[in-house]
């Protein structure tokens, strides 16, 4: 892994980043989930994205999204507690309230307070019931979240499932969770079907926010050993929504018009820690425990990380001489074709 260390001090910049400098700008115009919002309470929560340190509280109906650092010293404040007027920092007390703003410097209390020791704040905001962040865009601009098919039909059961973070680059999970190849060997003990591999030709077709791919196929997606429900010879319809960088819906529609709706968000850690968002909305089922389909999907994640932390090389490669490809990738190339488009290198996060 590459870590350079800024050698001309940037304060918007991580210190340590696992990402080239043109990379990382690129990379931190986007929106990334940071944390489930069920999660952050007025006590600090700590989380890193894009390799810079941040922690989150709530000061009422104000959500605080920092820089993980004391203006003072560079203690994470993190380490302290909110003591109802702020978040104290553990090192000299100073605390700090809405809109990250430092309120007091008990060493000094009649000490004038400036600019300086306010916390350096980011955009952010809740959405599909996680917190989202940009590093680089205006507070007050109107955040552009992709797409999450349903999240407000009252027809459809919304889930959140729990995080999960992989060792790994965030392009290679997001190109992972796209493949419709590796169904039958990752996934044999959840859906997949060790006897059905042939994969059927589909289609990608690009779009403002990156690409659409639709994919059909007899592979079906109940739990492997439950009563299917389905219909003999069912061809289950699988659509894919990719919003560049790391984002991806995919919609499966079941028999019935039954239909689930998955958000796979990545979160680019750093370049090589990956931490997985995963709301869900579906209109079946919605009677049974909820943990039923957490666990689920956690099974299905668990089993791709053997193979999303093992994969050499560890970062993305763009240049599409660089790895063997076969009819299948069609989506993994159009990501890779798009990736290089939007200006990124093309050792993507080496």
């Amino acid at each position: 892994m590459n870590s350079k260390a800024i050698t001309t001090f940037n304060p918007d910049l991580p210190i340590h980043m696992t990402f080239s400098e043109q990379d990382w700008y690129l990379l931190a115009q986007h929106w990334y989930p940071i944390a489930l919002a069920r999660d952050i309470t007025e006590q600090p929560t700590a989380t890193k994205l894009l390799d810079m340190p941040l922690v989150i509280y709530k000061m009422a109906d104000d959500l605080v999204v920092a820089k993980d650092a004391c203006p003072h010293r560079g203690v994470p404040l993190s380490l302290g507690l909110n003591d109802g007027l702020g978040v104290v920092c553990r090192y000299h007390g100073l605390r700090f309230g809405g809109n990250g703003k430092c309120n007091r410097i008990p060493a000094h209390p009649q000490h004038k307070i400036s600019e300086r020791f306010h916390l350096k704040t980011y955009a952010a905001i809740e959405k599909y019931g996680l917190i989202w962040c940009n590093l680089t865009v205006n507070k007050d601009a109107l955040p552009t979240i992709p797409q999450m098919p349903y999240w407000e039909d009252s027809d459809f059961q919304q889930l959140v499932c729990p995080s999960v973070e992989l060792y790994c680059f965030a392009g290679r999970q997001l190109e992972g969770f796209i493949d419709v190849a590796h169904f039958a060997w990752v996934h044999p003990d959840t859906f997949g079907d060790p006897d059905n591999v042939e994969v059927p030709d589909y289609t990608t077709t690009e779009t403002s926010y990156g690409f659409d791919a639709d994919y059909v196929s007899s592979v079906g997606r109940y739990p492997i050993g439950m009563d299917q429900r389905g219909q003999e010879d069912f061809q289950w319809l699988r659509h894919f929504e990719i919003t560049l960088p790391f984002t991806a819906t995919l919609t499966i529609h079941f028999p019935n018009a039954s239909k689930q709706v998955i958000m796979n968000a990545a979160s680019p850690m750093s370049a090589r820690e990956t931490r997985l968002f995963a709301p869900i909305c579906r209109n079946y089922d919605k009677d049974l425990p909820v943990e039923d389909a957490y666990k689920f999907n956690l099974a299905i994640f668990e089993e791709d990380r053997l193979i999303v932390e093992t994969q050499k090389p560890e970062y993305l490669p763009l240049d599409l001489s660089m790895e063997a490809h076969f009819p299948s990738d069609r989506s993994s190339s159009m990501y890779r074709k798009l990736l290089r488009k939007m200006g990124f290198s093309p050792i993507f996060a080496a």
